[in-house]
């Protein structure tokens, strides 16, 4: 279960703020950060042997700062936590030499900035995904919900795909009896339709985009790309302003409502797609531990995903169906699970 928060202050000019007043902690506290390109989190974390304890954390508008270094500085003051022992990242980009520079907003992120920053040489810079799949190990049977029971195979691999602002994935390699992760970057892969309706779709998206990667089809501005298709030649009974920052959103609420028969058909075009894909993503990396789907869409479609649609595709990949049919299925509830992950990572290095 989440820690129950408490307001610390209030006014902040880019988010919310919540946690316990960060004074008095133990002196080997740590800090995590969840990076989007839409959203960041940060939170103070104390060390414990199993799952870190949070202590307090703060939600940031990514697009309100200049840099990532500006958002930590701001939280550090604000939190008055002291000395750092160690600290982890999770930023939604490839991580290469400790420097990850973030897809979808163009910041370059460097551990040995944070380093200097923290005054700790235990920094350590990941994938946004490899840090959700950090905290799969450490998830609470109420921070998941299972799409499918499955048989566990307690010696295979697992896999994590999410989709948001952009579309991660990472793989979970069993090694001496426990999952670790592997990060890719298989979102910006190319996007394989497999109906006329799909073929129809990366034509757009070539037209538009020049190539059709599977982001492009499951994310937020995915949702939006969808709605165009299935909007082409004809009006949109919700009436919905595609530059709007929540028109993904507006899109998956008019087709879970039925208000709109153009927003369902996307909606339905996205819950096939994501399983397909989650399904690609099993057979690629024998995930037989299990697939577990993160990020914050699929959470607040969930009434979609469990139409049937999402198990369908994911199911039809003859002759591999029946053991696809054994891979346990969860949907992962909490919004905070690469934050987690990313506070494994540093309560190791602490």
């Amino acid at each position: 279960m989440r820690v129950p928060l408490e307001y610390l202050t209030t006014g902040d000019r880019a988010g919310t703020r919540s946690g316990h007043c960060a004074t008095h902690y133990n002196p080997d506290m740590m800090i995590a950060g969840d990076v989007g390109g839409t959203k960041t989190l940060l939170g103070l974390f104390e060390p414990s042997a199993r799952r870190p304890i949070a202590r307090a954390t703060r939600s940031y508008e990514t697009t309100s700062f200049s840099s990532f270094i500006e958002i930590l500085d701001e939280f550090v003051r604000e939190m008055r936590s002291g000395p750092i022992r160690a600290a982890a990242f999770g930023v939604a980009g490839p991580v290469v030499h400790d420097n990850a520079k973030l897809t979808n907003i163009g910041w370059n992120v460097s551990a040995a900035d944070i380093r200097t920053r923290l005054d700790t040489p235990h920094v350590r810079l990941l994938n946004d995904l490899e840090a959700t799949a950090r905290s799969i190990e450490i998830l609470s049977d109420d921070e998941v919900f299972v799409l499918q029971q499955g048989i566990e195979n307690a010696e295979a691999g697992a896999a994590v795909i999410a989709a948001g602002t952009g579309l991660g994935q990472a793989y979970l390699h069993r090694r001496n009896g426990r999952l670790v992760p592997a990060p890719s970057e298989g979102g910006h892969a190319d996007f394989a339709a497999r109906t006329e309706r799909e073929a129809e779709l990366v034509r757009m998206l070539r037209e538009k985009l020049g190539r059709a990667e599977v982001e492009q089809v499951l994310s937020g501005p995915g949702l939006v790309n969808l709605y165009r298709l299935t909007h082409q030649g004809g009006e949109c009974a919700a009436v919905i302003d595609l530059d709007a920052p929540d028109a993904p959103a507006a899109v998956s609420r008019a087709g879970l409502a039925g208000r709109c028969q153009g927003c369902a058909e996307a909606l339905q075009m996205f819950v096939s797609a994501y399983g397909a894909e989650a399904g690609n993503l099993a057979l690629r990396g024998l995930a037989l531990g299990g697939i577990y789907i993160g990020g914050g869409i699929a959470p607040k479609i969930l009434p979609a995903i469990r139409s049937g649609a999402f198990m369908l595709a994911f199911l039809d990949k003859a002759p591999m169906t029946e053991m696809l049919s054994k891979v346990p299925i969860k949907i992962i509830l909490n919004e905070e699970a690469g934050l987690l992950g990313a506070a494994s990572c540093a309560n190791e290095l602490a």
